[in-house]
């Protein structure tokens, strides 16, 4: 486990750390980790950057899904799926565009029930 962590980036829902001794990124994003080389998290960014989020909405608009934009991975039998906000965020936290704006309604994920 690494003990020299400097945090580059920091969301509601995770952070981007990067450990000067092992050399490597460390992502947290909602239940997911990841340990990423240098060349392997500029391959997730470049991936992000052209995910078409509204292709995969339609894509799935008919399904029960909550998320709808899957990710894939090397294992097939593994992809991650992501709704638009969270695309929106991991894109924030990965390209370095911090932001102390303060929460809406948007943001907390309550099902608000009137008796």
């Amino acid at each position: 486990m690494c003990h020299s962590l400097k945090t580059i980036s920091k969301v509601r829902s995770g952070e981007l750390t990067f450990c000067e001794s092992c050399n490597c990124y460390h992502l947290e994003f909602n239940n997911l980790y990841f340990e990423l080389s240098a060349f392997d998290l500029k391959k997730l960014k470049n991936f992000l950057l052209k995910i078409d989020v509204d292709y995969w909405e339609r894509n799935y608009a008919h399904t029960s899904f909550k998320r709808k934009i899957p990710i894939t991975s090397v294992n097939q039998n593994i992809v991650l799926m992501f709704n638009r906000y969270e695309i929106e965020e991991l894109k924030t936290l990965l390209l370095k565009q911090q932001t102390d704006a303060i929460l809406n309604v948007d943001d907390i994920d309550y099902q608000f029930i009137l008796n």
